[in-house]
């Protein structure tokens, strides 16, 4: 969708109009390590981009402005203390927490060691692997440490150099009223060092973009909304700290028969008229293989069996639970002449009217007044 002669913010950031904040931010911290200044020196078609998603991500990442853009579009935005960003200096300002993760700096302080973000990852499964658990391999692209600098960002055999705008703080201070207020440096973006022969593998910035293939061990009894931490398999760690984890978000696909209520699980099972009244012996399914059943005469339709610990496992070591097994007394719909008769003499045998609306017939009217 394009409103006048600007972009949607969904579509330049890549994201559907339902995304939540951890989509749009990961989404965002991507593309703007793609188009970094730093590692697109001189490229001005990347510099546009990089600005066009930083400021995409202003809107987006902002509950209200967020809200207004979704009813008003861009003009929405305007008068409403919304300025589009118009240099590096801005950007730097406004992201600082954003691009801390890419150079430790923003408002972070990158004299001390940060844990790396975490990310998240959906994965889909079927029923009875749920059930049953499974070892799945999955693949996840995000950012690790380059393995050429070591995540320095300078080429192997050379050092950053102390940045002489803020003296290697990484923070410049300016006056405004009676304040004294500290941002980030904007010529080192917070970490007080200036790359002068930057890595050649990563342009400088330290982390380089890579696919990981992982396998997701998934124990017995998962539903849907379970997560699965899979510790250190985040976002590389900042100045030496930890890498963040990677949370496996099950969705858990719906069985054709069997119905999951918490840890028990309910399968309906279709039964004739004769089987009801005359009892029987049924063979079905469960979820560990064939079980069978006695029927007992005169059974009631939606009459329930319970198998005790023949459900699912639960999660937290507290048993099984259990499997309910309900019949289902079918009305057959369509009927052979003989089984009409045998119908129609059982019902003469209980005294009930078989067709008690049916209007008689001319032949049938005469004679019964004839009788």
């Amino acid at each position: 969708m394009v409103t006048g002669n600007k972009r949607d913010y969904y579509e330049i950031l890549g994201v559907d109009r339902q995304a939540d904040q951890p989509t749009i931010k990961q989404k965002y911290r991507k593309l703007a390590l793609k188009y970094h200044p730093d590692r697109n020196p001189g490229d001005t078609e990347a510099e546009n981009q990089f600005k066009e998603i930083s400021e995409a991500y202003q809107v987006l990442s902002d509950p209200l402005k967020r809200q207004k853009y979704d009813q008003f579009g861009h003009q929405g935005l305007s008068g409403n203390g919304f300025q589009p960003f118009t240099g590096f200096d801005e950007i730097f300002e406004s992201f600082g927490d954003i691009f801390g993760d890419f150079f430790g700096g923003g408002r972070r302080s990158r004299s001390r060691a940060m844990k790396g973000d975490d990310l998240r990852y959906d994965l889909t499964i079927d029923f009875m692997e749920a059930v049953q658990g499974i070892d799945r391999e999955i693949e996840v692209e995000k950012l690790e440490s380059c393995d050429q600098c070591g995540g320095s960002g300078a080429r192997p055999g050379t050092s950053p150099t102390v940045c002489s705008q803020c003296g290697g703080s990484g923070q410049v201070r300016r006056s405004q009223g009676f304040f004294m207020i500290s941002t980030p440096c904007h010529r080192c973006h917070g970490t007080g060092k200036i790359i002068t022969d930057p890595c050649t593998k990563c342009s400088g910035l330290g982390k380089i973009e890579a696919t990981r293939r992982l396998t997701v061990k998934i124990p017995p009894g998962v539903d849907s909304g379970s997560r699965i931490r899979l510790r250190g398999e985040g976002e590389p760690g900042i100045q030496g700290g930890p890498s963040g984890d990677l949370y496996i978000v099950l969705r858990v696909k719906e069985h054709d028969h069997f119905q999951r209520h918490g840890d028990d699980v309910l399968l309906e099972y279709p039964i004739t008229f004769s089987q009801a009244a005359l009892g029987t012996e049924i063979e079905f399914e469960g979820l560990n293989g064939n079980e069978t059943l006695k029927i007992p005469a005169g059974t009631q339709n939606g009459r329930n069996f319970v198998f005790k610990g023949k459900g699912i496992k639960n999660l937290r070591g507290y048993g099984n639970g259990d499997f309910y097994l309900r019949v289902l007394v079918v009305t057959p719909a369509k009927l052979s002449h003989r089984e009409k008769e045998l119908f129609e003499e059982l019902a003469r045998l209980e005294g009930k009217a078989v067709h008690p609306h049916r209007k008689k017939s001319l032949f049938e009217k005469i004679k019964d007044s004839i009788s």
